[in-house]
């Protein structure tokens, strides 16, 4: 229980510049949540999301022909935006479209980026 809250101060102090620190959305979830929580993320993450290392910057460029839209949240830190630009350049038909005042939770305003994304896409 207390690598569980551990995991999850983590995670809340991640995301205290986005949340201007008003709350803790993972320590405030019940007990059995945040177990949960942590035993997905740490089993993805020991297994490397059974992805080798570096192979989808390596092979981002097998869609090519192929439009995508990357929406990323400036204040992103868990997943900084240096690699969403890193995909981005390495995927040659892609978008790169950066909320500046959204971070890994999204927000209003990457809620509709996703929604014009998706419409553009189903006009063609």
């Amino acid at each position: 229980m207390k690598a569980t809250a551990d995991w999850c101060a983590w995670e809340d102090a991640v995301l205290s510049g986005e949340t201007k620190g008003a709350f803790n959305p993972y320590a405030d979830r019940p007990s059995a949540a945040r177990l949960a929580l942590v035993r997905i993320c740490s089993h993805h993450f020991s297994h490397g999301a059974w992805l080798d290392e570096g192979v989808l910057l390596r092979e981002a460029g097998r869609p090519a022909g192929i439009p995508g839209v990357l929406i990323h949240g400036r204040l992103d830190m868990g997943g900084p935006l240096d690699t969403a630009g890193e995909l981005h350049r390495a995927w040659p038909d892609s978008r790169l479209i950066v909320v500046e005042d959204a971070g890994h939770l999204g927000g209003v305003t990457t809620g509709g980026q996703v929604r014009q994304a998706l419409d553009r896409f189903a006009g063609r």
